[in-house]
């Protein structure tokens, strides 16, 4: 069946400017990490991506190596490239990342000119496309000279196989570090992905503060902690829950009585606030400006259609965000 969007998807979603940039992003944009492999069915993906462009998520963010198996979300991408997307290609902001392993050998990983240039060929192969809106180097690498990373990423913008470079899981010195070269290079750097949420803070002890300075805008994954943070474990572990199921990441021994203690206190915050856990817990991770989008994954398109309402309040009150922070504190 042909994919016709709703024709009103742009009238409700928020988007904020990225840093000092032109580029708008949608406040909420939809991570391919989790259920875009092979171990979820074609039609609920499709049904995912068609779900959020309608609700006004633009922007579509991958990664060489997710799966399972590597490489895998990029196939199925490409695959509904050609399906739904390409007559919407300008509408969308397409992301992808190279640094973590993606093949056997040492060009595989890291940093590299070799393996960053290498990889975003294969990439734009796996999901027919001439160019993604932005490319990141998915983590640092200490043994590889930050000019020769820049550089790479360098390269491609100048070569058009990506319009904006971008760094994501840098500290705050290395971020500093990274964009001074990007500059001298003449392609400033456009964002950072660090991991963020109410439960992993560390981006408040320095690195937002070289966002700020640096005017680089700031996508948080992770923003909802794997589910956590969210009705999901309110009662426990349910057997359908990736916590029951699928330990590649978050485990049932992560969610300790303590933690269920204080997302039963924070619960309890997002009610008064006539929001669900999940909705507040979005708007508090975009309470700074910062903070340009948070990235969420989802399971059923359903996720995706609460998770937005999140945007229609997004305003904290001193004590609400002292009463969050007091519940916090117990962990």
């Amino acid at each position: 069946m042909t994919y016709i969007p709703n024709q009103k998807r742009y009238e409700s979603m928020k988007y904020r400017r990225c840093g000092a940039s032109g580029l708008l992003l949608p406040a909420i944009s939809l991570g391919l990490w989790h259920n875009f492999g092979a171990i979820t069915p074609f039609d609920t993906q499709q049904k995912l991506l068609r779900t959020a462009f309608d609700l006004g998520i633009t922007h579509f963010d991958i990664a060489n190596n997710y799966g399972p198996p590597y490489g895998e979300a990029e196939r199925n991408m490409g695959i509904h490239m050609l399906r739904d997307w390409k007559p919407y290609r300008d509408e969308l902001v397409i992301s992808t990342k190279a640094g973590y392993d993606m093949w056997l050998g040492p060009y595989g990983d890291h940093g590299s000119r070799k393996y960053l240039i290498a990889s975003l060929d294969q990439s734009l192969r796996r999901m027919n496309l001439d160019y993604v809106d932005i490319f990141y180097h998915h983590r640092p690498d200490p043994e590889t000279p930050i000019e020769e990373t820049m550089g790479a990423l360098d390269s491609i913008v100048r070569s058009g196989k990506a319009l904006y470079a971008a760094i994501s899981n840098y500290n705050a010195e290395q971020t500093a570090v990274a964009v001074a070269a990007a500059h001298r290079l003449g392609t400033p750097l456009l964002i950072h992905q660090p991991k963020y949420n109410m439960m992993n803070r560390w981006i408040e002890h320095g690195l937002i503060d070289v966002l700020r300075r640096e005017k680089l805008g700031c996508i948080a994954f992770m923003p909802l902690a794997e589910g956590m943070l969210t009705n999901r474990y309110l009662e426990g572990i349910p057997a359908d829950s990736r916590a029951s199921h699928d330990p590649r990441y978050l485990k049932s021994s992560d969610i300790t009585p303590e933690k269920l203690s204080v997302i039963r206190q924070l619960n309890e915050l997002a009610s008064a606030r006539d929001q669900t856990l999940a909705q507040m817990t979005l708007a508090w991770t975009l309470r700074d400006d910062v903070v340009t989008s948070v990235l969420i994954g989802a399971s059923k398109p359903e996720q995706l259609t609460e998770n937005v309402k999140a945007l229609d309040n997004l305003t904290f009150t001193d004590d609400e965000l002292k009463s969050i922070d007091k519940a916090l504190s117990e962990l």
